[in-house]
């Protein structure tokens, strides 16, 4: 099959695109045949060594995809070869640059016809992971009011539009050109990050979420009312450390068809919209992670793969 992989770590020029061998199936798992395939933040970070380095080669990065089934593996009940469906690959294993992939069957979802290929890989993980970081980890309730940083990615517009949908009031950061598009997401008030420190703008906030790391994140306990409570996804395995009275929490992202359904049920009730993407043919995946590492893009990247 064909893949995107990479040989070494290093820059977005390590990657390369060629022949790999064919998945082997496992008992409980489908074989899909990927459509679209996602690109995510920590896809750069993983081809670049920042996270435990890889020691087999070839390695196929990517966790979401849309696909069509093409195999069943022993033990599988659930679905048929022909099945339309989309999905997050298991925690620690990547694999969806490529052709094919073998996932467990139990934790993949079926796409629904209102959807294409492309919207459904580009929602997947964002939108596991906003669900996890807004109702699962900070538990925000309506009349609340949450910060959300970076607002105009793929993870953080998902979150603006679902904080809403929950009741809360939405404070955002985004750069001058990208303001608009976060109050056509819903956010009652942004702050532009170039002009005015965030620190300086508000204050008394009960939720932070956080998916721009560094010294932004360090700030965020800066905002808090006490017993406040920030989540991280871009700063490590726990976040910053909170000062007294404050907390800090590491969604924990996990796997199911549950969730992936809630997604598309958000979406067709109009409570979330489709990000904003921009397709690559899987050739390119070059050119997609030098804009990828450069985290000035708004939306989603995504692969053409078949």
């Amino acid at each position: 099959m064909k893949a995107a992989f990479f040989m070494q770590h290093g820059g977005p020029e390590v990657i390369q695109y060629g022949e790999v061998a064919n998945p082997v199936l496992a008992p409980g798992q489908v074989m899909v045949d990927i459509h679209f395939a996602s690109v995510n933040g920590a896809d750069w970070k993983v081809r670049h060594g920042t996270y435990a380095p890889i020691t087999q080669f070839p390695y196929i990065m990517g966790r979401d995809f849309s696909g069509v089934v093409s195999a069943l593996g022993a033990g599988v009940t659930d679905w048929r070869i022909g099945d339309e469906v989309f999905g997050v690959c298991d925690v620690g294993q990547e694999g969806a640059y490529a052709e094919k992939i073998a996932i467990r069957s139990d934790i993949i979802a079926r796409k629904p016809a209102a959807l294409r290929h492309d919207q459904c890989a580009a929602v997947a993980l964002i939108g596991l992971t906003a669900l996890t970081a807004i109702e699962d980890c900070l538990a925000l309730k309506a009349n609340e009011t949450i910060l959300i940083q970076g607002g105009a990615g793929g993870v953080a517009s998902f979150a603006v539009q679902l904080a809403k949908h929950l009741g809360a009031k939405v404070i955002s950061t985004a750069s001058a050109s990208n303001l608009p598009y976060l109050k056509s997401l819903g956010a009652d008030q942004v702050i532009d990050y170039n002009a005015q420190d965030f620190t300086t703008a508000i204050s008394g906030i009960d939720a932070v979420f956080d998916t721009v790391g560094g010294d932004v994140a360090k700030k965020a306990f800066t905002v808090l009312r006490p017993g406040g409570r920030a989540a991280f996804i871009a700063s490590g395995n726990t976040g910053p450390t909170p000062p007294d009275g404050k907390h800090s929490l590491r969604p924990n992202v996990g796997r199911s068809r549950k969730a992936l359904e809630r997604i598309v049920d958000l979406i067709q009730k109009g409570a979330v919209t489709l990000p904003e993407m921009k397709v690559f043919a899987l050739s390119d995946a070059v050119q997609a992670h030098q804009i990828s590492q450069g985290r000035h893009f708004r939306g989603k990247l995504v692969f053409k793969v078949r």
